[in-house]
Formats: C-alpha cells, structure tokens, sequence
C-alpha cells in the first residue's frame, strides 16, 4: 500500500486523520500507515521526513494517555499532521512545476 503515487498518497491524508479522530483509526495505526507511505517520503526533501517522524512519534505517545495528562494535544498534533500535509503537497507542486 505504501507504493502508491506520491499525489494520491496526499489525498487520503484528510480522510485518515479524520478517521484518527473519530476513533476508528488508532493513532498506531496511522502511524503505521504515514511509515509506509516511501514513495511519498521519497519524493519529498529530506526534512518532511524527519518533521513527519517526530510529530507520529509524539502523536502515539499522545494516545497512551488521557489529554489532561499528557503534554502533547491528540487534536493540534492531528492539526500540525494535516498541515504537513498541506505543505507536503505544496512541495510536490513545486517540484512539478520545474
């Protein structure tokens, strides 16, 4: 699954997250899943895989805990994960259009 064009791999990122936060994706889940996607990592500079890493690291350790005791926000973590997202594809736009 993880082998998908980099474009549709973006596309289903809204639908996941979405899934992240109504609970019928675990947050390991989507980790596992965002993991996978290397062509889409690959097509990207090398940051969006470093950014992407440390914010799912933190967004499975978010889900091991209550959001009162927890410093990491389930919600601004999924907010930061659609907004990379957004700059992912914004990226690959670019990379396009030279």
């Amino acid at each position: 699954m993880g082998l998908i064009d980099p474009h549709a791999s973006l596309h289903l990122w809204p639908d996941k997250l979405q899934q992240v936060q109504h609970d019928q994706l675990s947050a390991q889940q989507f980790g596992e899943w965002a993991r996978e996607q290397q062509t889409l990592l690959a097509a990207l500079p090398p940051k969006y895989e470093q950014v992407l890493l440390n914010l799912l690291d933190r967004l499975e350790s978010s889900a091991l805990f209550t959001d009162e005791s927890c410093s990491f926000s389930q919600s601004d973590l999924l907010d930061s994960l659609q907004l990379w997202a957004d700059k992912a594809q914004q990226s690959l736009d670019a990379q396009a259009v030279r």
